[in-house]
């Protein structure tokens, strides 16, 4: 069975501070991380590198903690509205008991998950050097493995997003080619082919076909038709017919004399 906090994240964000009485002395900016060091408990530090607070719960103090809230469901249920209320950008924290020279004596770190939902409050108790120092370098050192992570990311989902730019390019030269072709074929005139000629086929009943040599000499036909007129006119006629046709026209031009 896998534990509520096993895969928790770093949590960073501001925390207003503000006296929970009177305002007493000007207060700085507050950083908060919570983390888990070792899924076991939810550690809690809040600083302004000058001073700096901590709180750590276990899970049964988390199971306190959630039933104190009033809020209903299980653990790991409870963890998620912890961590929304922290990431809901309204996170306060509440100085009490102000020293001259130590500053607040206690603080409380308070979030809420939107307007009428239950509040989380935490109790938080102040560190002193060295454990301040370390809590304070813990929080840079996780704020940079953060950001590292987070630039990590980046920088993969830019690489795939730039290869995925060149796919989409290549799709769309693609598409483009297709388009210019399918154009082209829309555009180009439609051929009919000519029937077939055979020894055993012949023209269908009212149907009429011009061969390419009759579309080049369509005057074939009656070139052929002179040619054999000539051939007609120029035969050789018989010498006893020729005779009688030369009497003929000799006695036709004497007749005509007289």
């Amino acid at each position: 069975m896998s534990k509520p906090l096993e895969d928790f994240r770093p949590i960073f964000g501001e925390a207003k501070a503000k006296w929970s009485t009177l305002d007493l002395s000007p207060l700085g900016q507050f950083l908060f991380l919570v983390h888990s060091p070792d899924s076991s408990s939810l550690t809690f530090h809040v600083t302004d590198f000058y001073s700096t607070w901590e709180a750590v719960k276990s899970i049964s103090q988390l199971e306190d903690l959630r039933s104190d809230s009033g809020i209903g469901g299980s653990l790991s249920e409870f963890i998620d509205y912890i961590v929304a209320s922290l990431k809901s950008g309204d996170v306060k924290l509440g100085l009490e008991g102000q020293s001259e020279l130590n500053g607040a004596k206690s603080a409380n770190l308070v979030a809420q998950k939107s307007k009428g939902m239950p509040l989380i409050k935490i109790s938080l108790n102040k560190l002193i050097s060295p454990d301040a120092n370390a809590a304070m370098s813990n929080l840079a050192w996780k704020l940079f493995e953060t950001l590292r992570s987070t630039q990590d990311s980046f920088v993969k989902e830019q690489k795939r997003t730039c290869h995925l730019t060149e796919l989409l390019s290549v799709e769309q030269e693609k598409n483009e080619s297709l388009q210019s072709q399918l154009y082209l074929y829309s555009k180009r005139p439609k051929v009919q082919n000519a029937p077939e000629n055979s020894n055993n086929s012949s023209p269908q009943k009212g149907s009429y076909y011009l061969s390419s040599t009759d579309l080049q000499n369509p005057s074939g036909k009656l070139a052929n038709q002179d040619v054999a007129s000539t051939k007609t006119c120029n035969r050789v006629v018989p010498a006893y017919r020729r005779t009688k046709v030369r009497g003929a026209l000799l006695r036709d031009v004497e007749d005509g004399d007289s």
